[in-house]
């Protein structure tokens, strides 16, 4: 009942820390299922010329526990170092590289650099691009415009985002 109550609360909320406490209550209920199989699997056998098995159903729900339960910290374990390692996701990144190019070609600046980071569920941008030199100054609502242009094409960032772009003649 847990599993199904926090399952349908974190469609919404999308919550690690209840993802992973639905992992608890799963693990949780395999163990009471392993016991309950365990003792009843051992009453039945007590009275039969089976009864030698005995010794071995605990260990053998046990085995198959562990082989059921074994992914679930092993994919929680893999998300986590993703996010330590700030690993992007290689959509949003390709998106994030293809609106860069974008607007050096639009512009005709010289370059730009990218770095995008997931990190939990938020996501950093952050994208320097270099201008050429020479240019007469523009307004700063020039650069304000070509910064909202940005925002509204990155897309897949949506929620929680950090997006820093600058502006330079120096790479």
């Amino acid at each position: 009942a847990m599993v199904a109550v926090e399952s349908r609360a974190n469609r919404r909320l999308k919550s690690d820390m209840i993802r992973l406490d639905i992992q608890g209550w799963w693990l949780s209920g395999l163990i009471a299922v392993a016991l309950l199989v365990s003792f009843g699997g051992s009453l039945l056998l007590a009275r039969t010329q089976a009864a030698w098995l005995i010794p071995y159903i605990d260990p053998a729900a046990l085995a198959i526990i562990c082989l059921c339960v074994l992914p679930m910290p092993v994919k929680v374990v893999y998300q986590a170092l993703k996010d330590v390692l700030l690993v992007t996701p290689s959509g949003l990144r390709r998106e994030v590289e293809h609106v860069a190019a974008t607007i050096v070609h639009e512009h005709g600046f010289v370059g730009y650099r990218a770095h995008v980071a997931k990190v939990g569920r938020a996501i950093q941008v952050e994208l320097a691009f270099q201008v050429p030199g020479g240019h007469p100054p523009l307004p700063v609502e020039h650069w304000d415009g070509i910064r909202d242009a940005i925002d509204e094409r990155i897309a897949a960032a949506d929620g929680d985002r950090w997006l820093t772009i600058t502006f330079s003649t120096r790479p």
